[in-house]
């Protein structure tokens, strides 16, 4: 529940990853089917953290796309049907602006124009904000997400799924200039990404450096804090993690700064589950000439505050779905 798109009355998530992990990734009819299981409990539970009802209520939003078809059906067929009992107007949210919006929750002084990268498992895409509600694509990622890369990196090594977080938490104990690898170089857009031919040299280092029984010793691992995974990762593991993670971090900014050279913006906006990275964090609180803002960590993961607080600009100006939206699974920020 959010008021006037900047403040949080409750917050609830029902979070998947325990589901999807002993299958090493999001598995989409899993997934749909955990959505379907908790949304009825996850919105009363945020009525009644909010200490409110049906009838205090001015509108109800859904996520209508990009994401998962089968997932994004339940949210938009349940919103329709609280809509129809309750009698309020139905708004559909891009879910990519909603990670803009989480921004915004937090940060009222944000200055306009606008860069927003918006970087998570699913997505590494660079708008232009000239005003709330008017976004220009400026780049995206050929193949993985920054978000997947981690990800998938993570699992190579050992680590399992979600395996971002870890490398994250690990990537401080290494040499980050212990491994070179060479600068994406990508014909056309200067401001898209690519992160497969990274997660590709990582491949070939394990296969170089023959670490396949300490790969298998961590898959086999119990202890899944930082004490244990430091346990199980020499040294060289650890100054190739932090070597990953900072290639990675220095492609996010290095496009990022020239895409806010590009359109004069004063405010950097970083958002999404990449977001929360302590990495990326501490790099963009060194660089200067622009004032950069994040998220609070819980706000930077997939969450409804967000698509609630995208949500109220629409309902000021009247901008509500009938009961024909639909999902869509590509659908498209403009």
């Amino acid at each position: 529940m959010v008021e006037r798109g900047l403040h949080v009355c409750s917050s609830v998530i029902a979070s998947q990853l325990d589901v999807h992990a002993r299958y090493g990734g999001v598995v989409p009819e899993l997934a749909s089917r955990e959505h379907l299981r908790a949304i009825v409990p996850v919105v009363r539970q945020a009525l009644v953290d909010a200490r409110t009802n049906y009838s205090e209520l001015s509108a109800i939003a859904v996520t209508s796309g990009p994401g998962l078809v089968g997932s994004l059906l339940v949210g938009v067929t349940y919103a329709k049907a609280l809509c129809l009992a309750t009698g309020l107007p139905l708004i559909g949210v891009n879910h990519v602006e909603g990670h803009i919006h989480s921004v915004l929750i937090e940060n009222h002084g944000v200055q306009f124009p606008a860069l927003a990268l918006v970087v998570s498992g699913g997505h590494t895409h660079l708008f232009s904000v000239e005003q709330l509600g008017s976004y220009k694509l400026l780049g995206k990622t050929r193949d993985d997400a920054a978000g997947e890369a981690y990800d998938k990196v993570a699992k190579l090594l050992g680590f399992g799924y979600p395996g971002g977080p870890v490398l994250d938490q690990l990537a401080s104990f290494g040499n980050p200039d212990a491994v070179k690898f060479k600068p994406v170089r990508i014909r056309g857009s200067e401001l898209d990404f690519s992160f497969s031919g990274l997660k590709t040299a990582v491949l070939r280092w394990t296969e170089n450096s023959d670490i396949a029984a300490e790969i298998e010793g961590r898959k086999q691992n119990t202890n899944r804090s930082l004490e244990g995974w430091l346990r199980v990762t020499p040294q060289r593991t650890l100054d190739l993690i932090a070597s990953f993670q900072k290639t990675v971090v220095e492609e996010l900014l290095r496009r990022a700064l020239l895409s806010a050279d590009q359109i004069g913006a004063e405010s950097i906006l970083i958002t999404g589950g990449v977001a929360a990275n302590r990495g990326l964090r501490a790099a963009a609180a060194q660089t200067n000439g622009f004032q950069f803002y994040f998220p609070s960590n819980h706000l930077a993961t997939d969450n409804a505050a967000m698509i609630a607080a995208a949500a109220f600009p629409k309902w000021e100006r009247g901008d509500f779905a009938g009961f024909d939206l639909k999902p869509q699974a590509g659908l498209v920020l403009a």
